[in-house]
């Protein structure tokens, strides 16, 4: 795997012939940088483990091309006032309603059946909507017209600017819900996008944008390249703000690159999501949450479970109960829509997941249930993997592995098990499941995470319309993505301050000192 990471997609590789990748010729001019030559990149599937599409890479001058075009058109966009912009909204999430169904199937291709991906065309109109009827009370909330507080006389209105252009880079995993979380409000506040969507992902694209074509006012302002990660640094070089999503290695290039440009960067990256349970909860309640928190989408989701800390006088009974259940897990091989798990969506994910699994059993785990990667039909599978007797110097309590995986770890006290949850470099998000909800809601006031969950886990859509959180350690930085105010990061405010009363006298403007 060499230095292969999860949600990693090789960005800001030297742009270079790439032999077994590449279809055509392709290259840089050595001097100007300038692609000569356009190439185009397989797209595996990952039911059958075989490419059965391409993708034609933006050049670095269509890349700007688009920027420009984007950017041209941004201004008549934000002129239309947010009640105009949101009747052109509208009517998109009519257009998004007819293709509903064949987005659902062109996502369900991407990810190889995950169950949401069926619903995808709908949790889009539900985006769509939800901003239709938050955004314009989020934007007056954000607005003052008042007399200033420190100067009376001074009357202080603000004006709401948009980024001109914001870039979205989006990750392979929720390939399409991922790419519109932020594309969409940046829309309503009056910016135009640029999205660069995974490589390993992007058959979503044709009905999205088809969508978006129906709406020329929208098409106008939103558009999209392709291609892996040079498109991606070359898209950063023509955008005012950039929201990115995947991993830990590959934000950290973005960030210096936004650094470098004096731009906004807003990064959602890993996650290494523990879950406490403790010696009241309920037993086959706890069980249900941690499989489902672990193994959903095949463990590809950055909110998923990814280590257990369950106290010592319940440890083997819940492991046992967890293991019988996670039997009765199926996969999707025979039948995408008939089974629970799917195949890896990234080839190479298998084999970060792989090496965890061989680390942690080198390091003394001991696999409890499943725990090999099996091929079928030419796609990847994982049956969900209970792994015990893990310390916190293995990769799979370490490192995000992303993945059906689940290793449990025992625990004899309440402050030992919120000091393993602490001991991340992470903190997305955590769950709790205890005798009642105080006992959960104490315990997670403790841990250092955005998001909480209480009795449960994977309750993330709970907040989407409701409240904006923020990543702790380095699962991101910048604003929150969910919320009503979230549609705040792609605005600049501005405070237009008129003077009633008489203009300051240097001459006479010495503390103490009369004239």
């Amino acid at each position: 795997m060499g230095t292969v990471t999860p949600r990693s997609r090789g960005w800001f590789t030297q742009c270079r012939r790439a032999p077994n990748a590449l279809d055509g010729t392709h290259f840089n001019d050595e001097e100007t940088g300038a692609m000569v030559s356009a190439r185009t990149l397989p797209v595996r599937n990952p039911r059958t483990g075989t490419p059965d599409t391409t993708i034609t890479v933006a050049t670095p001058d269509e890349v700007a091309a688009k920027a420009a075009a984007l950017r041209a058109q941004q201004p008549a966009w934000e002129a239309l006032g947010i009640a105009g912009r949101v009747a052109v909204m509208r009517r998109w999430l009519g257009e998004v309603a007819q293709r509903a169904v064949e987005i659902g199937e062109r996502d369900a291709a991407d990810t190889g059946g995950v169950s949401t991906s069926w619903s995808q065309g709908y949790i889009t109109m539900t985006n769509i909507d939800g901003w239709v009827q938050d955004a314009e009370e989020a934007l007056n909330r954000a607005s003052v017209h008042r007399h200033s507080a420190s100067m009376p006389d001074v009357e202080v209105r603000t004006q709401l600017v948009p980024y001109s252009l914001v870039g979205v880079i989006s990750p392979w995993n929720a390939p399409m819900m991922l790419a519109l979380l932020d594309a969409i409000p940046a829309l309503f506040a009056g910016s135009a996008v640029l999205l660069k969507p995974s490589e390993v992902t992007p058959r979503f694209l044709e009905p999205l944008f088809a969508s978006v074509r129906a709406v020329p006012e929208l098409a106008a302002v939103f558009d999209y390249v392709e291609g892996d990660g040079p498109v991606g640094a070359t898209l950063i070089e023509h955008v005012d703000m950039v929201c990115f999503t995947g991993s830990v290695p590959t934000g950290r290039k973005v960030a210096v690159a936004c650094a470098e440009r004096l731009i906004p960067a807003y990064l959602e990256l890993g996650g290494k999501d523990p879950a406490i349970v403790t010696a009241s909860a309920d037993l086959d309640r706890a069980v249900m949450a941690v499989l489902r928190g672990g193994v959903y989408a095949t463990g590809q989701v950055c909110y998923s479970i990814e280590r257990v800390y369950v106290h010592e006088s319940i440890h083997d009974e819940f492991v046992a109960l967890l293991a019988e259940k996670a039997r009765a897990v199926a996969l999707n091989d025979e039948d995408v829509k008939v089974g629970h798990l799917g195949p890896f969506i990234f080839e190479r994910q298998a084999e970060v997941v792989q090496r965890h699994l061989d680390d942690a059993v080198a390091r003394g785990a001991r696999i409890v249930e499943a725990g090999q990667i099996e091929t079928l039909g030419g796609g990847l599978y994982l049956r969900p993997t209970i792994l015990v007797d893990v310390t916190h110097d293995m990769l799979i309590m370490r490192d995000e592995t992303f993945g059906p995986t689940i290793p449990v770890m025992a625990y004899s006290d309440i402050d030992e098990a919120i000091a393993l949850a602490n001991d991340t470099d992470f903190g997305l998000t955590a769950s709790v499941i205890a005798g009642d909800e105080s006992e959960a809601l104490a315990i997670g006031r403790q841990i250092n995470a955005g998001s909480l969950f209480l009795q449960d886990t994977f309750l993330t859509f709970g907040k989407m319309r409701t409240v904006g959180t923020n990543a702790f350690g380095n699962s991101g930085i910048g604003g929150a993505r969910t919320g009503p105010d979230a549609i705040l990061r792609f605005l600049r405010r501005k405070a237009l301050m008129t003077n009633h009363g008489t203009p300051a006298d240097i001459q006479n403007d010495r503390f103490g000192v009369k004239q």
